[in-house]
């Protein structure tokens, strides 16, 4: 199976319409658009194992875009399934946009319009099977379809090193892959994303006002934790942070901004408790998340115009 790599010598737009063909013949025809970038390279190593082929492509900043100019009524019912191995990419499909980083996977169908922009030089395995290979209810496919799915957790922890290893192997793949191994794969990343679709199924069953409270429980808890993040909270609840700040936004916060206010009330609340007068003002913030002393003090006094010594001082 073929290792193709962009040429050195020609035009920024040789090499791009390069890429377009060899992308077009190893996975599905799309367009290539240059996202400014004049020295244009990108490579691609593609074997198939059983009914599965699989790719490892790097390349410079670009998109591609497939369109119903390249759909031909007759064309056949697969999916492709992207993992970033490095940088990040933005996969649009149908209503939904789904931001995909490093450890993260994404599915769409070849037989829809998407596109898939990556803003930076990155490296993925793509894998392209028919639809009929994942074992997965119409419904279920679609709740996942075009969503990122993340693998730092659960299953994800088992299925992401066996595509990080795929990518690695593909020499071996290539003289020595079965179709029993393809088969496993796919069923193994079924299973992920049916797991992927339940959670979906049970937000959709208890709707966006439980979702927002579990959330805002969740963020609660762990308001001590400084490297408590809009990724991290949306991945642990198999969201994406897009929806995570939509759901955010109809309670009229964002985020960071509601993280940030309910620490400092929780500082401003012990700073004026005899109890802990021994802390000095510095735990005090480091109880509720904030690491630099400093930044903690600045963001205290933005927030109730005195400083953290003037509001102990006050309560006292």
């Amino acid at each position: 199976m073929p290792r193709i790599t962009t040429p050195s010598h020609g035009t920024a737009t040789e090499r791009l319409e390069c890429w377009r063909d060899a992308v077009g013949r190893n996975l599905v025809p799309l367009e290539v658009l240059p996202r400014g970038n004049a020295d244009f390279r990108a490579s691609l190593h593609a074997v198939r194992v059983g009914q599965v082929q699989m790719s490892v492509i790097s390349a410079a900043p670009h998109s591609v875009a497939r369109t119903r100019r390249h759909i031909a009524s007759d064309a056949p019912d697969f999916f492709q399934l992207t993992v970033q191995l490095t940088g990040q990419g933005v996969l649009t499909q149908r209503d939904r946009q789904a931001r995909v980083g490093p450890g993260e996977l994404v599915v769409y169908d070849t037989r829809r319009p998407f596109s898939y922009d990556l803003h930076q030089s990155h490296t993925g395995l793509v894998l392209m099977f028919p639809r009929g290979m994942l074992p997965l209810a119409e419904r279920d496919l679609s709740r996942v379809t075009a969503t990122p799915v993340p693998c730092h957790d659960g299953l994800g922890q088992v299925v992401l090193p066996l595509l990080h290893g795929l990518a690695r192997q593909m020499e071996h793949l290539e003289s020595r892959g079965t179709p029993r191994l393809a088969d496993n794969v796919i069923d193994l990343i079924g299973t992920l994303l049916a797991e992927h679709a339940d959670v979906h199924r049970t937000t959709e069953e208890d709707g966006p006002g439980l979702l927002t409270e579990r959330v805002l429980v969740y963020m609660e808890q762990r308001l001590g934790d400084p490297a408590l993040n809009p990724e991290g909270i949306a991945a642990a609840h198999r969201i994406s942070r897009r929806y995570l700040y939509k759901l955010l936004a109809a309670e009229g916060h964002t985020v960071s901004g509601w993280i940030r206010e309910q620490r400092l009330a929780r500082c401003r609340r012990d700073l004026t408790d005899p109890a802990l007068d021994h802390l000095p003002l510095g735990a005090i913030g480091g109880r509720w998340g904030f690491a630099d002393p400093a930044h903690f003090s600045h963001a205290f006094k933005s927030a109730y115009g005195m400083s953290p010594r003037e509001a102990r001082a006050a309560g006292r």
